[in-house]
């Protein structure tokens, strides 16, 4: 677990970094994306280390990974690359909700 702990950190600083860029550097779309991009990826991090305390190693790594792809996506079109892109930003999103339902279901077990 502690790579997921070390992704989680990594992942920590990049959001602070895009959200910051988003504030004081960006304009305009870019700077929603960014901004949005940290949100849902600081979030994240957060509720992945609050999930690898109950052992959930799968919803972290969902957490983690959808993230990365969610605010990933955000910050490259932010960055000026092409707005396709956008079309993968929902593949992001919807590990997130993997996390979260797959959460669920081991809470359902455990009880």
């Amino acid at each position: 677990m502690n790579w997921i702990v070390i992704a989680a950190a990594l992942s920590g600083a990049l959001a602070v970094g895009a959200g910051a860029f988003g504030a004081h550097g960006a304009s305009g779309a870019a700077a929603e994306w960014l901004k949005t991009g940290a949100q849902y990826q600081l979030l994240h991090v957060v509720a992945a280390l609050a999930v690898l305390r109950l052992e959930a190693k799968g919803p972290a790594i969902l957490f983690l990974s959808g993230g990365m792809i969610f605010a990933g996506t955000l910050y490259l079109m932010a960055l000026g690359l092409p707005r396709w892109l956008g079309a993968i930003t929902p593949i992001g999103g919807a590990l997130l909700i993997a996390g979260w339902l797959w959460l669920a279901w081991l809470a359902t077990r455990r009880a």
